[in-house]
């Protein structure tokens, strides 16, 4: 067993605690009074040790005594929800087993409204009605979701509804401050709108 496997990672997150409890991260502007929007990239070998990292991560900030709060958003949960709640998941292992998993997923993509063009998608507006003033929020379950849904559609479209707190996406692949490479393997659209955490 390889000792190093996680390692980097939980230095990484290490990082991360210690920046987002600092007031200045918060406010929620860079240099240039950006949004606030970042990426932790990490090994894909290393998803549940993130994961793990995660949820640690979480508990200890809301049980603590600190004047915000952490709030994770799991992109594959909300998906599986939102599909529950319209009465669709059934109706989506029908289509698949008949009609293939590539038109499955333009199905889907088409009745979830999960473009850069959409703005009101239901999984959007889950993510932008359950955001709390004072709180950092954490993305994840990127690479579960893929190919329904794409990161950089994802960050586009919270872009216009989510400026007022700090928003992480933790990304299984590379991103290089312009490009995102999901699994180390599939290149995505040129990507900058978000600042490399690690």
């Amino acid at each position: 067993m390889n000792i190093n496997i996680g390692a980097k990672v939980l230095k990484d997150m290490d990082t991360l605690e210690e920046r987002i409890k600092k007031p200045e991260f918060r406010r929620n502007k860079g240099l240039g009074n950006e949004v606030g929007y970042y990426i932790f990239h990490y090994d894909p070998k290393e998803e549940l040790v993130v994961r793990k990292s995660i949820k640690l991560l979480q508990d200890k900030v809301n049980k603590g005594n600190f004047d915000f709060t952490v709030i994770v958003f799991d992109l594959y949960e909300i998906l599986i929800n939102v599909l529950k709640e319209k009465g669709f998941l059934e109706k989506c292992f029908k289509m698949e087993k008949e009609r293939g998993f590539t038109t499955l997923v333009k199905e889907l993509s088409k009745s979830l409204r999960i473009d850069s063009e959409q703005k009101d998608g239901p999984i959007i507006k889950y993510i932008k009605d359950n955001t709390t003033p004072d709180s950092v929020v954490f993305i994840n379950g990127v690479g579960k979701c893929y190919p329904v849904i794409f990161s950089h559609d994802v960050l586009n479209n919270l872009h216009a509804v989510i400026d007022t707190v700090p928003v992480i996406m933790f990304y299984p692949g590379r991103y290089n401050g312009q490009q995102l490479s999901l699994f180390n393997t599939i290149t995505s659209k040129n990507y900058y709108r978000a600042f490399p955490l690690n």
